[in-house]
């Protein structure tokens, strides 16, 4: 518990700390949603954070945490995409010179997004814990700081911010909706959330096709998981051995809800189609979660649409499926 509350207080200093640094994302109406849960829904859009995502949070806090020696030496990340970019953004405001390791599975364009920012990127692994690894390995060799994309409690903190916005833009919210790779969002959002509302319901929500961390927890330590292709590549992956959020997730998680693709596919097009925004996989994941989700049914309910990343191949491949 004394853990817990540590980390609510740190998700509250991060607030404070990466204010000048990030949006203020917006919480809208989404009453399609709404329709078919039978109570109001509202969308956290991290889509139109600085970046397209809410990894943003995360890399900022965790490098303005960092001393300044540290920071001066440079940082070493790895990324499906995401954490990558934040990674990069963050780093350049900062002058901290940062190298991005990324799976063979990134997309380009994401991979290009990440050296805009002059950030040296390179590629190797299939597999998100590979590519970690490695990534660790070469900070090491260097004396470079490593910040994970989840493993790091400063990254946790600072993901933690959009509940604190939330709470305060709609504090009757119920239930909230989070997808879920490797726990860093899930775990910030619900310390803070379960902290200051009591009783307040969190959900994680995975791509059936790549459930790591909540097979993990289900199982009650890391194990490895087979993953499959899916839409929310930024989820996918295994999770890195003596993670910190797999106790945090297994504590603060009242519901695991797996979804398979063809429901992640339906939530991102109905997002365009009705609420015209366009989110990547992992905010349809959350999405295609809260549709899902019977036993979450009239309650009211947040989403957090936490990216809007979507690679044009993808789009076009989504578009095409429509009749």
């Amino acid at each position: 518990m004394t853990d817990l509350l540590a980390l609510a207080a740190a998700v509250q200093a991060a607030h404070a700390r990466i204010a000048p640094f990030v949006v203020c994302t917006p919480t809208v109406a989404m009453p399609w949603l709404g329709a078919a849960i039978g109570n109001e829904v509202r969308g956290k859009l991290e889509n139109v954070q600085d970046t397209g995502s809410f990894k943003l949070r995360g890399a900022s806090n965790a490098l303005l945490c960092l001393p300044e020696p540290v920071r001066r030496r440079g940082v070493v990340a790895a990324s499906s995409g995401n954490h990558g970019l934040g990674v990069a953004t963050a780093a350049a405001r900062l002058g901290v010179p940062v190298t991005v390791f990324v799976p063979t599975t990134t997309p380009a364009a994401k991979q290009d997004a990440v050296r805009q920012h002059s950030a040296e990127v390179i590629v190797f692994g299939d597999d998100c814990v590979h590519t970690e690894a490695r990534a660790r390995q070469h900070a090491a060799s260097r004396g470079l700081h490593y910040l994970s994309p989840y493993n790091d409690a400063d990254v946790v903190a600072g993901q933690g911010t959009v509940a604190v916005e939330l709470l305060a833009q709609w504090p009757a919210v119920e239930t909230i909706y989070v997808a879920l790779g490797g726990g860093g969002l899930v775990s910030g959002i619900a310390a803070y959330a379960k902290r200051h509302r009591p009783g307040i319901e969190i959900v994680a929500c995975s791509p059936a096709a790549s459930p790591a961390m909540a097979e993990c927890v289900r199982r009650g330590a890391v194990v490895d998981v087979a993953c499959g292709a899916t839409l929310s590549d930024s989820t996918a992956g295994g999770v890195e051995p003596g993670a910190i959020t797999l106790p945090w997730c297994a504590a603060l998680v009242d519901r695991f809800v797996d979804v398979e693709e063809p429901a992640i596919a339906a939530a991102m097009l109905a997002t365009l189609t009705q609420q015209h925004l366009l989110i990547e996989g992992a905010a349809g994941v959350a999405v295609a979660g809260c549709l899902a989700d019977a036993r979450g049914r009239g309650r009211r309910a947040a989403v957090i649409v936490c990216g809007g990343n979507l690679p044009l191949a993808t789009l076009r491949s989504l578009l095409a499926s429509v009749p």
